[in-house]
């Protein structure tokens, strides 16, 4: 055999080698992890560790409640426009568990281990707006999720109004 025809031949088949090796890279057909700089430097990973809120701080809207003042009052008036939103917020939020009438009866009531206030009860209506506004602020461990970041301190508000219409 031709002793160039013989290299050319070896040089081919290291390309292909090399070409089907290269082309596995790229399809993930062979996976590696490659360490790029960022993976190897000290990141904030969100959820992991999330930092702490500031001991002073104070949301964009405003306080809403300081345990240390007690029960806040009412800032809402019950006007037409705060019912109407507190009776949207409630179709949206409350109604799944407490059912529209308030009465804990809601279509997801029956398969809930704890089931939910009847808001219309005396236990509820002996409240102040502000304890109601704690409870929806807060939930109730076990029963009833926080809505503080679901519900802007207004649209509580309005929630507490709307709930005291209902009889």
């Amino acid at each position: 055999m031709n002793p160039a025809f013989k290299r050319l031949t070896i040089a081919g088949l290291f390309l292909l080698i090399v070409l089907v090796v290269v082309e596995m890279f790229a399809y993930d057909v062979i996976k590696i992890s490659w360490v790029s700089f960022m993976e190897i430097q000290p990141a904030f990973q969100p959820m992991y560790q999330p930092l702490p809120v500031a001991t002073d701080a104070i949301p964009l809207e405003g306080m809403a409640y300081s345990f240390d003042l007690g029960v806040p009052p009412n800032p809402i008036t019950a006007d037409q426009t705060s019912l109407q939103r507190g009776a949207e917020l409630f179709q949206i939020n409350c109604v799944l568990c407490h059912g529209t009438g308030g009465k804990g009866d809601g279509p997801v009531a029956s398969k809930l281990q704890n089931k939910p206030f009847d808001v219309t009860s005396f236990p509820i209506h002996s409240f102040t707006d502000g304890g109601i506004f704690f409870v929806i602020s807060t939930g109730v461990p076990g029963k009833m999720p926080a809505l503080d970041e679901n519900l802007t301190v207004r649209e509580r508000w309005d929630v507490v109004n709307y709930l005291r219409t209902l009889k």
